[in-house]
């Protein structure tokens, strides 16, 4: 019987938010084939470290310039996936921050993502694809007031 290969995997990302006026918003992307909304994430490079990830995500997939506010929580979860025709498992960990908004336009993110916009933080809860990623909004919400 063989064993499945397994290998960690580490991503960063995070609740990105403003005010606008009275009014609390959070960036959100839009991927996949079937559009899917979530937050802002990926892989940890080598040698970086969650933190720095997460801003060069949130940079990269929803096109805005944050600053690390505080870590949310470290999300934990198995999956697989095929590489080179082979079965392997991921352990995987996810760092998300609390990011504060500094600059940028959500116009201005990658062709991984269909599309990035600001939405109220309420709407955005009801939006999201991941309950896990729900929670995560609602303890940022918690904490912003």
């Amino acid at each position: 019987m063989s064993k499945v290969p397994t290998k960690l995997q580490i991503s960063a990302g995070g609740v990105a938010y403003r005010k606008s006026g009275t009014q609390l918003e959070v960036a959100l992307i839009s991927v996949g084939d079937d559009g899917r909304w979530q937050l802002p994430k990926g892989l940890v490079n080598e040698g970086e470290s969650t933190e720095d990830a997460a801003v060069r995500e949130v940079r990269e997939e929803a096109g805005i310039d944050t600053e690390v506010v505080e870590r949310l929580d470290k999300v934990e979860y198995w999956y697989f996936w095929k590489e080179n025709d082979q079965r392997v498992r991921y352990h995987k960990y996810v760092y998300l921050y609390l990011l504060r908004y500094k600059s940028g336009d959500v116009r201005d993110h990658d062709n991984e993502v269909n599309e990035a916009r600001w939405v109220s933080i309420d709407a955005a809860i009801k939006m999201m694809a991941f309950d896990s990623e729900k929670k995560i909004v609602e303890k940022a919400r918690e904490l912003l007031g």
